[in-house]
């Protein structure tokens, strides 16, 4: 009996002994192990990756920016599908355990070893709650203290989460394959649909994927895809979470994916990454790519499709009035091209130009001078024809911007085995009389991607939001954005400032200043500085109409020599065109450089009667969240509020734009290059047959050339030049390059749109002079024009003529009569 006792006293201690140092080691590993884990606490602050997307102006997508393309549902947004079929598959005892599964490890074990030598994957037994922690705070090592640490983690995050958050957290974190984060961005991706749209057999794949998903890739490996889709049916209906019969449906029906549907985005490059420029300087990186921000843009994409357009045409125009600068490329001597397939080949290996956007490459399979056309086989494997008249632009380039001889036959341009670019064309049918066109097949344009650049900007005058931008030819072809970052010289197009400050000061439309040589010494060593007209000749005392309708150099510099140039330099930088214009004479026929975006905005404040705007391409942003977080409108409107609205009154919202010059002076100027349209360089702009005003801008030796211009709502600018400033060529100027371009885009997006006067402040008389002399109208006169005046400023006789002395406006001071003060003026 005594020896039993021992021995059970025995059994006893060593229990005990076993306790105490299971004990002691448990208390050692949870130290051991738990005291250098991540803080699980940022669980709660946790926000997932999620893409920002920009809206255009119309509510279609401009554009997405993402590291990881995420959508986040919340939890209780989250189809009960879905959350059943991930709980089946990975922890059907989610709900009930503390983070740890004991009963599912100890079940994990005794699988696993039954399995040994079956050459079978081991069974897990992972928690939700314990992926949670894998994915969210610890590594993918596989280790037993990675699984020690990530079983600490799970307790520790039970404790301080709810369940439901848990669970949102995994099922909007983990990746399931095909680029897919998330179930909600897996669903697109496998099945082109939202997850309220998935059958049980669909929510039960996603649920299999979580352990690899490239192991059942249903493209690649479509078996072993099904059974293990069956296989969670199977847990889901065990689990009673399906009937039978929905489980046999589910196994029995086909496991079919969709590719996802594309995307529709407004093309607009240039405005887009002008767009995350902004975004990244407001917010960061780190935001705008993860951050789920919701962007509403200024864009109009009707507007941005004819900006587009217009620019590309135009550049492509002047690029053909100065010949072809031969084909992309040549075949070998030995090159055949018997069958489609021939062409098709070749084309597919010669490098695409880049800026080829919708156009073709084509091969020449032959020419027949004989009969006016080239024939080309198409990489799209069609054959068609180059006929003569769309060969005659394409002359040989002699440098200095001279041309070859004429274009008499297609061998002129072509030869056989050239690679050249075509656009199709409509065959047109023959007039009576006419012979048909020679040939057979589509007809084709010979192109070629322009070596000028240029751009264009469209801006509401009144609120600065930018409609429309495209900063270059293609975007694929240079990311520079000439629109907002070249910064080129103006030309005449900043001549309308410095009429403005002399309006301001006191003149009129009908001030007469003197059209006549005008020569400066520019001290010891230099030469005499003596501007001249664009003509070169000289046209006596003109009034200041003419002077910008005729865009008159000299005049202009007299003008700025007596109102001084201290008060244009004033003006450059009150409108925003540049900062810190230089105080010499210079400057005031555009010597200064500023951008597009600068000067057209300028511009618009011209036309919306002199107050300031700033240009914005971005209206609204949200965060993800759906709060407001910037707002380019900044007016306080308490009573704007469409939940509140009951057919009331419209709320008057205040106008806090600041007053840049007076509304009077504003108006004068537009009156004046609504003449220039009129009757001035900017004539051609004239066949949009809508009320329109601008000014036309050269630079020395045409390297630059511009036209600016609006109509009452609406401002719009074009610039055009090499990127390496080079002369564009003799009579290259804003009015034969820049002013089409204006003239095509303002006659699409205006077609429609009734006709609109330029807005009268009150103040202002329109009175009835003789355009040539600005004289008022007498009896007889056939040249006559409304002109704008300011209250006891009409002319009454010739008046005085500005001759360039050393009397000015001054410092602004004007006697009670608002005529110019005299002063000493300045130079610089």
């Amino acid at each position: 009996m005594r020896t039993l006792l021992r021995i059970l006293m025995t059994i006893v201690g060593l229990i005990v002994l076993a306790g105490v140092g299971i004990g002691a080691g448990t208390v050692w590993g949870l130290y051991h192990f738990g005291r250098d884990l991540p803080d699980y606490r940022q669980l709660a602050d946790y926000q997932p990756a999620v893409m920002t997307r920009v809206h255009a102006g119309d509510g279609r997508l401009l554009a997405e920016f993402a590291q990881e393309k995420r959508a986040f549902v919340p939890i209780e947004a989250m189809p009960k599908r879905i959350n059943d079929a991930f709980l089946s598959a990975e922890d059907k005892s989610f709900y009930s355990h503390p983070g740890i599964d004991f009963t599912g490890i100890v079940r994990a074990i005794v699988v696993n070893a039954q399995n040994l030598g079956r050459n079978r994957r081991p069974v897990g037994a992972s928690t939700i709650t314990q992926q949670v922690a894998k994915n969210f705070l610890l590594t993918n090592e596989v280790s037993v203290a990675r699984k020690i640490k990530e079983a600490i983690l799970a307790v520790r995050i039970e404790r301080a989460f709810t369940k439901d958050r848990i669970l949102e957290l995994y099922l909007n974190e983990i990746y399931l394959g095909f680029g897919s984060y998330g179930v909600a961005a897996a669903a697109l991706n496998y099945f082109n649909k939202s997850m309220d749209e998935l059958s049980i057999a669909e929510a039960a794949f996603l649920a299999a994927l979580p352990k690899a998903p490239n192991n059942y890739n249903p493209r690649t490996k479509l078996d072993a895809a099904k059974s293990r889709r069956n296989w969670v049916i199977g847990r889901m209906l065990d689990d009673g979470r399906i009937s039978a019969e929905a489980a046999r449906d589910a196994i029995e029906s086909p496991l079919l994916t969709a590719s996802r549907s594309e995307t529709e985005f407004v093309q607009a490059d240039y405005f887009t990454e002008e767009v995350r420029r902004q975004l990244v300087e407001k917010f960061g990186e780190a935001q705008l790519y993860k951050g789920g921000l919701s962007v509403r843009a200024t864009l109009d994409p009707r507007m941005q499709i004819a900006a587009r357009d217009a620019l590309r045409d135009g550049l492509e125009t002047y690029d053909r009035r100065h010949g072809y600068r031969g084909p992309v490329a040549k075949a070998s001597a030995g090159q055949r091209f018997d069958t489609p397939l021939d062409w098709r080949t070749y084309l597919a290996l010669v490098p695409k130009p880049k800026g080829i956007g919708p156009q073709w490459l084509a091969v020449v399979l032959g020419i027949d001078d004989d009969a006016g056309f080239a024939s080309v086989g198409i990489e799209d494997g069609s054959r068609g024809q180059i006929p003569l008249s769309e060969l005659k632009w394409a002359r040989q380039p002699l440098g200095e911007m001279k041309l070859g001889p004429s274009v008499k036959k297609p061998s002129d341009v072509l030869a056989v085995g050239n690679v050249v670019i075509v656009d199709p064309v409509p065959v047109r049918a023959a007039k009576p009389g006419e012979a048909p066109a020679t040939g057979s097949g589509l007809q084709f344009r010979l192109k070629q991607i322009p070596a000028v650049e240029g751009a264009i900007v469209a801006i509401d005058p009144h609120t600065g939001r930018v409609l429309a931008m495209s900063g270059g030819y293609a975007y694929e072809k240079s990311q520079f954005n000439r629109a907002t970052q070249a910064a080129r010289q103006p030309g005449s197009a900043f001549k309308p400032f410095v009429y403005l400050a002399a309006l301001d000061a006191g003149y009129t439309p009908s001030t007469r200043i003197l059209d006549a040589p005008f020569v400066i010494d520019q001290g010891p060593g230099l030469p005499k500085w003596r501007p001249a007209n664009y003509t070169n000749k000289f046209y006596g005392a003109s009034t200041m109409r003419l002077g910008v309708e005729k865009s008159r150099n000299l005049m202009t510099v007299r003008l700025a020599q007596t109102i001084g140039m201290e008060r244009v330099s004033d003006y450059a930088r009150r409108f925003g065109i540049n900062d810190n214009l230089p105080e010499t004479l210079s400057m005031a026929l555009g010597a200064g450089e500023t951008t597009l975006m600068r000067l057209t905005t300028a511009y618009a404040m011209l036309v919306n009667g002199g107050k300031r705007i700033t240009p914005s391409l971005i209206d609204r942003i949200q965060d993800r969240l759906g709060r407001t977080v910037y707002r380019h409108d900044a007016r306080p409107c308490p009573e704007c509020r469409a939940d509140a609205w009951h057919g009331q009154w419209v709320p008057l919202i205040p106008d806090g734009r600041e007053q840049v010059t007076d509304p009077g002076s504003a108006f004068q100027i537009v009156n004046i290059l609504r003449g220039v349209v009129e009757r001035g360089t900017g004539v051609r702009v004239r066949a949009v047959g809508k009320p329109l005003a601008g000014k036309t801008g050269t630079s020395n030796e045409e390297r630059d050339t511009w036209f600016i211009g609006f109509s009452p709502d609406l401002a719009v600018g074009v610039f055009v030049g090499f990127d390496e400033p080079v002369p564009l060529g003799d009579h290259e100027t804003g009015s034969s390059v820049a002013a089409p371009i204006f003239r095509d885009f303002m006659k699409d997006v205006l077609e429609n749109q009734p006709a609109i006067p330029f807005r009268t402040p009150p103040g202002i008389r329109l009175v009835r002079v003789e355009a040539g002399t600005g004289r008022p109208a007498r009896p007889g006169d056939k040249d006559v024009i409304l002109e704008a005046f300011k209250p006891g400023t009409m002319p009454t006789a010739d008046g005085d003529v500005i001759e360039g002395q050393t009397w000015s406006a001054g410092s602004g001071e004007t006697d009670q009569r608002g005529a110019p003060a005299t002063g000493t003026g300045g130079l610089y």
